[in-house]
């Protein structure tokens, strides 16, 4: 009884709290008791008031738990590492282990190209050169030309024509179907030359899933200076140590500069020109295998450090005989993830296996969800991504029909109908670089003579050809200074308590001790409720 204050009744207890609490207009329901209308007035317009309170909070809390973010932007100048450099000469090699095949190959697209137009491409397009690449290391293995494979004969191109808005079109493609011929679908294009390059691209996959998969096909004849006749960074030569060498299947033979992006030769100190990456590079197309791509000349892109190149979904392509100016600016990109948002730090809270050895990208998990899905759907994998444990490629002499399973798979994510997008979460920290490019004419009229003969004696530069076959680039930061964008909570807890604070004091006037004084007042309301009750069930026994 000394801890808690006793009432007489609820309307003492009412009445006191009204004439002592800090809330505002609570005392006009009691000091006004004598005039009801003044008392229902004010009662109403207090019950009022609490509602848009407590709608206000409602509010806040559904924006709150909506997670919204904002984006700020800062600016940061300070020395940083030249990005990751990766060049692509466009003309795939024709591996000696597999020319047959490729042979009788180029001859189906000569017959199918005159089946279609009526032209004969035998003397213009499909030239061979004499030299094959042969890899190393792989004398045990035989020549794999004179295997069990053969080209098959079931994907013939043809000439389809339909009617939409009673005019006639005509599209180009190949049938596909699957293990039991049935349910099967064109695979056309409206374009006569993607159709061709597309089915030319089906066999040479097939083609090339027969090189056993343990065997380097980077490591051959052909050296960078082969393809790199110069190479300058902020006035020094390049050393052997600054680039790593790879081989596409479709872009040929690559190099990346500053992969790992950890030698302090590459920090970018001062932006122009001069201090940045400079290259003159062969543009000779080879002829290697002519319809894998129509483009003669050099595939650049710029990307992170320790980052697999997906060439065939960014970078940008250097003309022949043109001189290209690079200019690149950094922006650098911070995701809150959590609630907030999905993104993964490192990729090791992703359910998707990498199959790159390179650092997490958005691409890098799309390729290994859509191969994963690939090898347990159509049992084997697609050539131009890496393999899973156990698996093999796709070969339609032993899979005739992965290729409806393929292009199935592929429309569904398109066309975002496999989870991969849901299981492939942004990263939460990336570099995105823009890049502004000049091209000028070069070598010149004037110079090009003495620039082909410093070439031809310092490199060993041979050129038959009377087209230009050269290409220099040149690539450099425009300002040090990047900018950051981040993101941070649109409503915080302090924004929230502080919204919360401020509506309280809008239609109450009051603080956070008002807010003890409810409490109170609800305490009070229950012990005397439970008194009262106690009380009650005295007095029956008492009578009893």
């Amino acid at each position: 009884e000394g801890l808690i204050e006793f009432y007489d009744s609820f309307r003492d207890m009412f009445e006191f709290f009204c004439k002592n609490t800090t809330i505002h207009g609570t005392i006009r329901l009691v000091c006004s008791d004598s005039n009801r209308m003044k008392t229902a007035f004010w009662t109403l317009l207090l019950l009022a008031s609490f509602g848009m309170l407590y709608w206000q909070f409602a509010l806040m809390f559904s924006q709150y738990w909506a997670y919204p973010v904002v984006l700020t932007m800062s600016m940061h100048s300070e020395p940083k590492m030249f990005p990751a450099i990766t060049i692509c000469n466009l003309d795939p090699y024709r591996f000696e282990l597999v020319s047959e095949h490729l042979v009788q190959l180029d001859r189906m697209a000569e017959e199918s190209i005159t089946f279609l137009y009526g032209i004969n491409t035998s003397a213009s397009l499909f030239h061979m050169n004499d030299r094959n690449i042969r890899v190393k290391g792989l004398s045990s293995v035989g020549n794999l030309s004179r295997s069990s494979f053969k080209l098959s004969q079931n994907f013939s191109l043809l000439r389809m024509s339909d009617l939409r808005s009673g005019k006639k079109h005509s599209s180009v493609g190949f049938r596909l179907c699957n293990a039991t011929g049935g349910n099967c679908f064109y695979k056309t294009y409206s374009s006569g030359m993607d159709a061709i390059l597309e089915w030319y691209r089906f066999h040479y996959m097939n083609i090339m899933s027969q090189l056993p998969v343990i065997i380097n096909i980077s490591d051959h004849e052909e050296q960078i200076e082969d393809m790199v006749y110069s190479c300058q960074y902020d006035g020094e030569p390049c050393r052997p140590s600054d680039y790593v060498h790879f081989h596409h299947p479709v872009f040929g033979s690559c190099y990346t500069f500053n992969s790992k992006g950890t030698d302090s030769f590459w920090t970018a100190t001062k932006p122009g020109i001069p201090y940045g990456l400079s290259l003159i590079l062969r543009a000779e197309q080879k002829d290697h295998i002519p319809l894998l791509s129509t483009v003669a000349g050099v595939k650049v892109m710029i990307h992170n450090h320790n980052q697999t190149p997906f060439l065939e979904h960014e970078g940008f392509d250097i003309r022949p005989g043109i001189a290209t100016t690079i200019g690149i600016q950094q922006d650098e990109v911070n995701r809150l993830g959590g609630n907030y948002g999905k993104c993964t730090t490192n990729g090791d809270d992703v359910n998707v296996k990498l199959l790159y050895n390179n650092s997490y990208t958005l691409q890098a998990c799309l390729h290994s969800c859509f191969q994963h899905i690939m090898v347990r759907k159509c049992g084997c994998g697609y050539y131009y991504y890496p393999l899973p444990p156990g698996a093999e490629y796709c070969d339609y002499n032993k899979q005739p029909a992965w290729g409806h399973c393929f292009y199935q798979l592929y429309n569904r994510l398109r066309n975002h109908h496999l989870n991969c997008f849901d299981q492939c979460p942004k990263p939460c920290r990336e570099s995105l670089y823009k890049v502004s490019a000049g091209t000028a004419k070069w070598p010149s009229a004037k110079s090009q003579d003495w620039v082909r003969q410093a070439l031809r004696h310092q490199n060993g530069y041979n050129s038959t050809s009377n087209r230009l076959d050269i290409a220099k680039v040149t690539i450099f930061y425009q300002q040090l200074n990047y900018q950051s964008v981040n993101e941070s909570p649109l409503l915080s807890e302090n924004l929230l308590l502080s919204s919360m604070g401020s509506q309280w004091s809008l239609w109450f006037g009051s603080s956070v001790l008002s807010v003890v004084e409810m409490f109170e007042l609800l305490i009070d309301t229950l012990v005397l409720s439970l008194l009262f009750c106690y009380q009650r069930l005295r007095s029956k026994k008492k009578l009893r």
